[in-house]
């Protein structure tokens, strides 16, 4: 046998041992376990709708532009054209009159819309509908309840509903929630296919999600991706649920739904630069729009409860000066005199750390625990204050419309002040007219911010109320108070700005 010959059949023996021990190895290797939606998607697509809004603008007959009557454009057409202006059809152009005997020259013939029902104004303009969106929702109960989002539905005159079987119905509006943007419509129907409710509780990052509805207007679009963060803050009342899903403008008010076929979220918000999908969509969690939702079936509206404080975030340094042993917690800014958080002795610079006992994490977690709270109910306000926790009960009020920002109440300037502290301040006594202006009994008045109380963002105008854990009354007290501070140590100082109060961290710089 020649060399040649031998190492064919090496070289042929060694492809063999190759290929026999790899293909074990690439067997043993687990096949993907891709998501098949199908079986999801003929389950909960009977139950998401599509919504178009339809609104009431006012047009003129001759098709002029709003607010041009007949003799503007007559100006228009002599002083341009040196002609009179051409007479439309109807004869409604140049103050010709219509003849009454044809109802298809604008005369009072039985015309679809120049009846009794039309909304003709008597000043040549009618009020048309028009449609003003289109968007998504999805049925709660087989009676025809149908959820939504509010900003969806706030300014519509009519609002339709369309089944997947394209049956359509004229809609009622039950109520809407602007803060948590949940809606409630309800149409004339029976034995209409509901969705299950999840629970939004369970819901795990990384998980699959699907999102049914009407992007741009195309009808029962299906979309999938995963949970990419839970609780994600973006308002008061809105611990969203982020995904990566593909929600666009028309997708508002559908369901996202889990693999279990349950809905957790309404998808209502998306983040984008350019007006269509970046990566980042919101959705509403399904059990925050449930409690509204049940309230709005019950009475068309959303009542909240309220203890008129405006509070603010805890931040370490802040949590450090005040001896809190980590970053927790809603910091009182200020207090509503005469609300429910003041007649429980709730004081600006207080750190509520719990509410009936439930801790509050981050300061956006109290607005929702107090406006889930029946007003009238008694509740337990668990405060951080000058070193030390104390229980405070409050009735909880009900939740007013916001109120405008006032003046600043003070008239007059302060007089200046020579020197300034080791922390950066000099300051002045509070008149007895400015205490009752500023509704305080305590506190003075910063005349020159430099140094460390500079470079923190005190201003000229701003009131020191606490140094420490002490209550400022008067400069001489304040002066005693820095003089015997630790250099080494930051040390909080509550400051009030027009009506709110925060903490500010400083540290004193070494006395001369």
């Amino acid at each position: 046998m020649s060399f040649q010959s031998v190492r064919a059949v090496f070289v042929a023996a060694a492809a063999f041992l190759f290929v026999s021990l790899a293909a074990p190895a690439a067997h043993a290797l687990p096949a993907a376990n891709l998501p098949d939606f199908t079986d999801l998607v003929d389950k909960v697509g009977p139950s998401v709708v599509n919504i178009r809004t339809t609104a009431k603008v006012r047009s003129n007959p001759n098709g002029l532009p709003p607010g041009m009557d007949n003799g503007d454009m007559s100006e228009f057409f002599r002083r341009f054209f040196g002609i009179p202006m051409p007479t439309p059809p109807g004869g409604g152009g140049g103050g010709g009159k219509a003849n009454p005997g044809n109802p298809h020259d604008g005369g009072s013939g039985a015309e679809p819309g120049n009846g009794p029902d039309s909304a003709d104004q008597g000043d040549g303009s009618n009020d048309t509908e028009q449609d003003s969106g289109v968007a998504s929702g999805f049925i709660l109960t087989a009676d025809g309840y149908v959820m939504t989002n509010a900003h969806v539905v706030d300014d519509a005159d009519t609002i339709y509903v369309t089944l997947t079987d394209k049956r359509e119905f004229k809609a009622k509006l039950i109520g809407f929630d602007e803060r948590t943007d949940v809606a409630i419509v309800k149409v004339s129907a029976t034995n209409l296919p509901a969705i299950t409710i999840g629970d939004s509780n369970k819901v795990r990052v990384g998980e699959w999600v699907v999102a049914i509805g009407s992007p741009f207007g195309l009808e029962n679009t299906v979309t999938a991706g995963i949970v990419s963060s839970k609780s994600r803050d973006t308002g008061d009342y809105l611990p969203f649920i982020q995904t990566d899903v593909a929600v666009n403008p028309g997708n508002s008010g559908g369901p996202l739904i889990n693999m279990q076929g349950e809905v957790i979220g309404i998808n209502s918000q998306i983040y984008s630069r350019t007006g269509g999908f970046m990566g980042i969509s919101f959705a509403i969690p399904i059990d925050e729009a449930m409690r509204v939702g049940d309230q709005l079936r019950t009475t068309g509206k959303v009542t909240r409860g309220r203890i008129a404080v405006a509070i603010g975030e805890v931040t370490k340094d802040v949590a450090d000066s005040l001896g809190l042993p980590k970053a927790t917690g809603a910091m009182v800014g200020s207090v509503d005199p005469g609300g429910p958080a003041d007649k429980a002795g709730v004081q600006a610079g207080d750190i509520i750390l719990k509410f009936n006992g439930r801790p509050v994490d981050v300061a956006t977690d109290l607005p929702r625990m107090v406006g889930d709270t029946k007003p009238g109910t008694h509740a337990t306000l668990t405060i951080w204050r000058k070193g030390q926790t104390r229980d405070l009960s409050v009735v909880i009020g009900e939740m007013q419309p916001d109120k405008p920002a006032r003046a600043d109440s003070r008239s007059k300037p302060a007089p200046k002040a020579p020197t300034t502290d080791a922390l950066g301040l000099a300051a002045v006594d509070l008149s007895s007219d400015e205490r009752k202006a500023l509704k305080l009994d305590h506190g003075v008045l910063v005349n020159v911010a430099d140094g460390a109380a500079a470079r923190a963002g005190i201003q000229k105008g701003d009131v020191i109320l606490r140094v420490g854990d002490t209550d400022i009354t008067s400069v001489k007290q304040l002066e005693s108070v820095v003089k015997g501070l630790d250099p080494s140590k930051a040390v909080a100082v509550l400051v009030r700005r027009g009506e709110n109060s925060q903490y500010v961290p400083l540290r004193p710089h070494a006395q001369k």
